[in-house]
C-alpha cells in the first residue's frame, strides 16, 4: 500500500515539457524510417489506418488523462491497475512497462554506438557507456533539467518532420504553378487513388494488419501518464497536452505520409530506408563533393542526425520513466521499498541506478560481439 508520509517527487514539469517528452516518444524511427515499410505494406489506405490508430489512442490517453488529472501519482496506469483492479494487475503492468524499456533503451544505446562508430570510428561499446553515464547523470539532477533536456531533443526531431513536410508542400506548390500535370509528371494528388488497386490495393486484411505497425508508431504518447506526478499544474496541464500532442502526432504522421505519396506513387517507394529521401531528391539534394575528393550524402547525414538524436532522446525517456514506475511499484508494494528513496534534487535514484545498470548488459553485449549487438538485443 502507498505510504502517506512517504517522500514526494518534485514537481517541476511544465506543459511545454509534458508536450515534448510525449511528442517526443511518439515520433522517432517508426516514422522517419518505419514508414516505408508501412506504405509497401498497405499502400496510400495507410492514412486510414493512422487516422484510426490516432482516434483509438486518443480515448485511451483521454481515459488515462482523466484518471491522471483525478489522481496524479507516479506509476500512471500501474497504479490505477493496482487500485481498480487489484494487486497482480498492477504488478503485471508496471513490471511488463519496466521490462519493455529496458529492451528498448538496451535496442538504443546500441544504435548511439553504431552510429558513432560509423561517423567518428569510435569502439561501440565505449560510446554506449559514456552515453549510460552521461544520460544516468541527467536523470540524477532536477526533474527540470530533465525536462529542458528532453524538450529541446524532442524539439530537433519535431523541427526536422515540419521541415521535411514544409519542403514537400513546396515542391508539390512548385510542380503545380509550373504545370507540371501531364503523364510525364509523378507529382499528383491522384497518386493516393488512381495506381492499381486503387486507395485499398492489398484488401482489408494487409489494411488490418498495418494497425499493429501503426499502434506501435504511437508508443510513447502513454509518457504523459507517467509525467503526471512531476506536473507543476496536472488538472490543467495534463488534459491540455493530452489534446494537443494527440493531434499533433497525427498531423505529422498523415501529412508527411501524404506529401510523400503525392510526391511519388506509392510502389516506387521501395521498403528500405527512409520514404522522406524522396524529397532531398526532389530538391536536387543528393551527394556532395567536398574540396579534398570525398563525398558526402546529404539525405544519409540528415537522417543520422536525427536518428541518433532521437536514440538519445528515447534512451533518456526509458530510464526516466523506469525510474517513475519503480517508484510507484515500490508504492504499491509490488516492488522493494528501497526504489521509493529520493536523492536531494527528490529524483528517484535507486530505481534510476538500477535501470540504468540493467541497461549495461547492452554495452557488454557490444563489448562482446560489436558487430551483431543490436540484431541480439531486438531479437529478445
Amino acid at each position: 500500500m502507498s505510504d502517506s508520509n512517504a517522500p514526494a517527487l518534485e514537481r517541476g514539469l511544465k506543459n511545454r515539457h509534458i508536450q515534448m517528452i510525449a511528442l517526443g516518444g511518439a515520433i522517432g524511427t517508426g516514422l522517419f524510417y518505419g514508414s516505408a515499410k508501412s506504405i509497401a505494406l498497405v499502400g496510400p489506405a495507410i492514412l486510414l489506418a493512422y487516422l484510426l490508430g490516432g482516434m483509438v489512442i486518443y480515448l485511451i490517453m483521454s481515459m488515462m488523462g482523466e484518471m491522471s488529472t483525478h489522481e496524479p501519482v507516479a506509476g500512471a496506469f500501474s497504479h490505477f491497475s493496482y487500485k481498480y483492479w487489484g494487486e497482480f494487475p498492477g504488478f503485471l503492468a508496471g513490471w511488463n512497462y519496466w521490462f519493455l524499456y529496458i529492451l528498448v533503451s538496451m535496442a538504443e544505446l546500441s544504435v548511439i554506438g553504431l552510429y558513432l562508430q560509423e561517423w567518428f570510428g569510435l569502439t561501440p561499446w565505449i560510446t554506449s557507456l559514456v552515453t549510460l553515464v552521461i544520460i544516468t547523470s541527467v536523470n540524477l539532477l532536477s526533474i527540470r533539467i530533465y525536462g529542458e533536456f528532453e524538450f529541446w531533443f524532442a524539439f530537433i526531431k519535431v523541427f526536422a518532420i515540419v521541415l521535411l513536410i514544409g519542403l514537400g508542400l513546396y515542391l508539390i506548390g512548385k510542380d503545380s504553378l509550373l504545370g507540371n500535370t501531364g503523364t510525364e509528371s509523378m507529382v499528383s494528388l491522384s497518386n493516393l487513388w488512381r495506381l492499381e488497386g486503387g486507395f485499398m490495393p492489398f484488401g482489408i486484411k494487409e489494411f488490418l494488419l498495418s494497425l499493429v505497425i501503426v499502434m506501435f508508431s504511437f508508443g510513447g504518447t502513454e509518457l504523459i501518464g507517467i509525467t503526471a506526478a512531476e506536473a507543476d499544474d496536472p488538472k490543467t496541464s495534463i488534459p491540455k497536452a493530452i489534446r494537443q500532442v494527440i493531434w499533433r502526432i497525427l498531423l505529422f504522421y498523415v501529412l508527411s505520409i501524404a506529401v510523400i505519396m503525392v510526391l511519388v506513387p506509392w510502389n516506387e517507394i521501395g521498403e528500405q530506408g527512409s520514404p522522406f529521401v524522396v524529397i532531398f531528391q526532389k530538391m536536387g539534394l543528393g551527394v556532395i563533393t567536398l574540396s579534398n575528393g570525398s563525398e558526402i550524402s546529404i539525405p544519409a547525414v540528415f537522417f543520422g542526425l536525427v536518428v541518433f538524436t532521437a536514440a538519445i532522446s528515447v534512451y533518456n525517456s526509458g530510464i526516466y520513466s523506469n525510474g517513475r514506475m519503480l517508484y510507484g511499484l515500490a508504492e504499491q508494494g509490488n516492488a522493494p521499498k528501497v526504489f521509493m528513496k529520493l536523492n536531494c534534487n527528490r529524483a528517484p535514484f535507486i530505481g534510476i541506478l538500477f535501470s540504468s545498470f540493467c541497461t549495461l548488459i547492452a554495452v557488454v553485449v557490444n563489448f562482446l560481439i560489436p558487430d551483431g549487438a543490436f540484431m541480439h538485443i531486438m531479437s529478445v
